[in-house]
């Protein structure tokens, strides 16, 4: 009877996954890629290293200066009264230059075989760089629109695999993890704006007349000193000599003007702390008549497919290890199967494989390996 009760409460406390995918066997024909003839076509790869390279394999794109585009449907799925977790792996191996790794949660119904950049999308999450420009997007719908985080998220731009989590709660709040770690965390309506502001500024208020917004005033102890305006600005220079070539001919020769050394400038007044300032005028706040809460923002509606779409300017991404359901433990064992080898053991390999390129090109090269950093860098200077 006891193991009966057990096992009722674990099957009752057990999430739902809405979705998983490694990359595994048959992958091919879960997914579909868009049948438009400007994308490329993602191909199954470890990468150039790796942990495991059978199950470190994940799509990756190939060609460079690429639109990509892949989905798969999945069973029509809500969070409504729920968390919804999406949890994904993305390495760029490349040394993304510009570009993004992007999951969307897709709708009920969409086009599978055209699925692009137009498709409409419930949710849109992973990093984004360019150039210094370095984040993670988490754009969430409501009411037929996309709405961005206003406030920016970082994300992980080196060439390790990296997690990326976001959680979005029945209680209008969300969280986004990098390799399990919380990044950022906040209410839905500060983050997104979804809805009007609470607070608005006192249309009626006006600046009082008697404000004082100056926050110096002159010092009326600060007098010009005598004979201030009686120093030139420029002088003859008396050490110059008239040159054995001059012909009086062509005009008297003068003296060149040089700058006073004693000069000095245009006087100004010193200036004091205002003991009256009072700081910017700043209307008072009123609630906004136009703000209604809403306690159904986390809602993205029926979702019936999970994509990726990007476009990036040097190709290499490799994307793997999607999770999606609303158990945030799920998503945690989901990672420490699939992920968390790669987070204890990729540094070494990866730094093993630079030391090993290193030494390669500086001897097929004739430098000395001690005279440079990583293979990254000897390339960077052979450049030069």
């Amino acid at each position: 009877m006891k193991l009966v009760v057990v096992a009722c409460l674990l099957a009752l406390s057990a999430g739902t996954v809405f979705f998983s995918e490694e990359f595994g066997s048959g992958w091919e024909s879960r997914w579909v890629q868009s049948s438009k003839a400007e994308f490329g076509k993602f191909e199954l790869s470890a990468g150039k290293w790796f942990v495991d390279e059978n199950t470190d394999k994940g799509i990756r794109t190939p060609t460079n200066a690429k639109s990509y585009a892949i989905s798969s449907k999945v069973p029509a799925f809500t969070n409504d009264g729920k968390t919804l977790v999406v949890q994904f792996t993305v390495k760029n191996e490349q040394n993304l230059d510009c570009g993004g790794g992007y999951v969307k949660i897709l709708p009920e119904g969409f086009d599978q075989a055209n699925f692009d950049g137009q498709t409409p999308y419930l949710i849109m999450f992973g990093p984004d760089q360019c150039g210094s420009d370095k984040k993670t997007h988490v754009i969430l719908p409501y009411n037929g629109k996309n709405f961005i985080n206003t406030k920016r998220i970082r994300n992980e731009p080196d060439s390790l695999t990296h997690q990326y989590t976001l959680i979005v709660n029945p209680d209008n709040t969300f969280k986004v993890l990098i390799d399990n770690q919380e990044v950022t965390a906040g209410p839905l309506d500060e983050n997104f704006e979804m809805l009007p502001p609470k607070e608005i500024n006192d249309p009626s208020a006006k600046k009082p007349e008697d404000w004082v917004d100056n926050p110096t005033i002159p010092d009326v102890n600060d007098f010009k000193p005598d004979g201030w305006d009686d120093i030139p600005e420029f002088i003859d220079d008396n050490e110059a000599t008239k040159p054995d070539d001059w012909n009086d001919e062509d005009g008297e020769w003068k003296a060149p003007r040089k700058r006073n050394p004693e000069y000095k400038g245009e006087w100004r007044q010193k200036t004091i702390p205002n003991p009256d300032y009072k700081g910017p005028w700043v209307a008072p706040k009123i609630a906004n008549p136009d703000y209604v809460a809403d306690s159904e923002l986390y809602k993205i509606g029926n979702a019936g497919g999970v994509g990726i779409e990007i476009w990036q300017v040097t190709a290499g991404s490799i994307f793997d290890n999607i999770f999606i359901g609303d158990d945030v433990e799920e998503a945690s064992e989901f990672s420490k199967k699939t992920f968390a080898a790669r987070k204890e053991k990729e540094p070494a390999i990866k730094k093993a494989l630079d030391d090993e390129e290193a030494a390669k090109y500086a001897q097929e090269h004739g430098h000395e390996e001690e005279d440079y950093g990583d293979y990254e860098d000897i390339e960077a200077r052979e450049d030069l």
